[in-house]
This record gives structure tokens, C-alpha cells and sequence, in this order.
């Protein structure tokens, strides 16, 4: 079993800042792809970015340039930093993994992201 534990999302005006963590405990061992999803109000979920062992990734067009995604391995931990900020970013953002990057069947409880004009 693997938990995730994200965090960082935050309030901040367009132009602003974040970066989100997603700490992983537990049979980390057993994963091989994350990602960063998000879910605005009445919207569908929308994967953001992922990443894959070996360092491969996969950026949102909308988010290409500005959001940047990483995992550090010694920390078993997934980031996503998020520059340049628009309101059309402010969603619940949260973290997934698993064995391949077709199952992600671990989830953070999400961090709320909130973009102000």
C-alpha cells in the first residue's frame, strides 16, 4: 500500500507563485508513474502533468512554460511548481501514482489552489 499526503496549494493573485508537494510513504518502491490532477467546480477532472520514471513528462498545453513538474527519490516526494498564475488555474489539485502511468490507483486528498484577478 502507498499513501499520499499533497500540500502547498494556497491563495495568491494571477502573476503569483505555488508550488505543491506530494509526499509518498509506504511501498513507494512499487511506483513507477505521478501525476497532478485538478477539478474546478462543474468542470471534469483534468490530468495537469506527469511524470514517469526516467524522468519523462507530460504538461497540459494550458499549463506548457509555466507549471513545472519533478520527483525527488530520495524524498519519495512529487512537486509541482506553478508560475504565472491565472485565475483560470484555481482548482483542487491532487496528487496520483502507481504501477504504470495508465493505473493511477493512489490519490492525495488534494490542496485547494485559488487564483485572484
Amino acid at each position: 500500500q502507498v499513501q499520499l499526503r499533497d500540500s502547498g496549494g494556497g491563495s495568491v493573485q494571477a502573476g503569483g507563485s505555488l508550488r505543491l508537494s506530494c509526499a509518498a510513504s509506504g511501498s513507494t518502491y512499487s511506483l513507477y508513474c505521478w501525476a497532478w490532477y485538478r477539478q474546478a467546480p462543474g468542470k471534469q477532472r483534468e490530468r495537469v502533468a506527469r511524470f514517469r520514471r526516467g524522468g519523462h513528462t507530460y504538461y497540459l498545453e494550458s499549463v506548457q512554460g509555466r507549471f513545472t513538474i519533478s520527483h525527488d527519490y530520495a524524498e519519495n516526494t512529487l512537486y509541482l511548481q506553478m508560475n504565472g498564475l491565472k485565475p483560470e488555474d484555481t482548482a483542487m489539485y491532487s496528487c496520483a501514482a502507481g504501477p504504470n502511468c495508465g493505473d493511477f490507483n493512489y490519490w492525495g486528498q488534494g490542496t485547494q489552489v485559488t487564483v485572484s484577478s
